[in-house]
């Protein structure tokens, strides 16, 4: 397990083996979330909603476009 200290200021410093876990580098995004039992979550964000660009294909591999994808055409 490991641990850090909030500073006066709220800030705090994640342990290296944490940081090397999750391939935290510097300027990495930072989710963070409290449950309603009061356990923290804290997720980071490695990737951009680009980076899932082409990961579904219709069955015969053909692309859609965003407009074929909206029943409000």
């Amino acid at each position: 397990m490991s641990h850090s200290t909030l500073t006066s200021k709220g800030q705090t410093t994640i342990p290296q083996e944490i940081r090397e876990a999750v391939g935290l580098q510097t300027g990495a995004k930072l989710n963070w979330s409290v449950t309603p039992d009061g356990v923290l979550i804290v997720r980071a964000k490695t990737q951009s909603i680009e980076s899932l660009a082409g990961l579904l294909k219709t069955q015969d591999g053909k692309k859609i476009s965003i407009q074929d994808m909206n029943p409000w055409k």
